[in-house]
């Protein structure tokens, strides 16, 4: 598999705290990457380093192989790279249906000229985007709440909002910061049953903070694990849970705590 994402030699400081420490590691594309550690390890920072929040203070990202060090996240986005939050974002005001609708770039009805004079061409346009909208929450079970304001929807259904939006974008590698915080058991499933079929039928690449370690045992191949600000191992889960340095650094010694989620 190819890299695309390339993190080499990153380093962010916030005055005098340095929150990543000469960090390097990849993410194939069309892999699920985990990316564990202890809370302060640096996940975080780093993530929105490679998701254009801010800038790095050294080192260089690239993206399929192009620099694109410090890039603003409307530009990745672009490109092809989003990023979801712990705390799913909306417009809490519009509907579910509308929160899909208006994803998609360069949408016709976005010119002022084309609103006004070629009315037609984006009406069409718009029952062709709704249609897809549509589709998408029925994919991903939601269409019973398609017309309910977002603000309203559960933690749950909010996230999986989130990766209809991503389904929306056409996008090619996603960052996923905690899906499962605030999140049943029933949706959880849903949101990594989702996750799964857009990686394995539309060939997306997701690189995923998370603590919860039986999601990340289901759904991740390799695992990275940080702490203290760069990369303490890489592997499968299988073998990241049996490393005594990561049960030290991560679990805090305690080999009960593996099946912790």
């Amino acid at each position: 598999m190819a890299t695309i994402i390339d993190v080499q030699d990153v380093t962010k400081r916030f005055g005098n705290v340095l929150a990543v420490d000469h960090c390097s590691l990849t993410v194939e594309e069309g892999s699920i990457t985990g990316l564990i550690g202890p809370n302060g390890a640096g996940k975080t920072t780093l993530f929105n380093m490679v998701a254009g929040t801010f800038p790095p203070s050294s080192g260089r990202i690239l993206l399929d192989g192009e620099d694109v060090t410090g890039l603003a996240a409307h530009e990745l986005f672009a490109r092809g790279l989003l990023r979801t939050f712990q705390i799913a974002q909306d417009f809490s005001h519009m509907t579910a249906l509308e929160n899909l609708m208006m994803v998609p770039a360069r949408q016709s009805g976005e010119s002022f000229f084309n609103a006004c004079f070629r009315r037609g061409a984006v009406l069409a346009e718009e029952k062709q985007t709704r249609s897809r909208a549509e589709d998408v929450l029925d994919i991903l079970r939601l269409s019973h709440v398609k017309n309910e304001r977002a603000g309203n929807l559960s933690g749950g259904q909010k996230k999986l909002l989130e990766l209809g939006r991503v389904m929306m974008a056409d996008a090619r590698v996603v960052l996923l910061d905690e899906i499962a915080a605030g999140v049943n058991r029933t949706l959880l499933n849903d949101l990594a049953a989702a996750v799964q079929r857009l990686n394995r039928e539309d060939g997306l690449t997701f690189f995923v903070i998370e603590h919860d370690m039986d999601l990340i045992a289901r759904l991740c191949d390799p695992v990275i694990v940080m702490a203290a600000g760069s990369v303490m191992v890489e592997g499968p889960m299988a073998e990241i849970r049996q490393n005594p340095e990561v049960v030290e650094a991560y679990f805090g010694g305690g080999v009960q705590a593996e099946a912790r989620p």
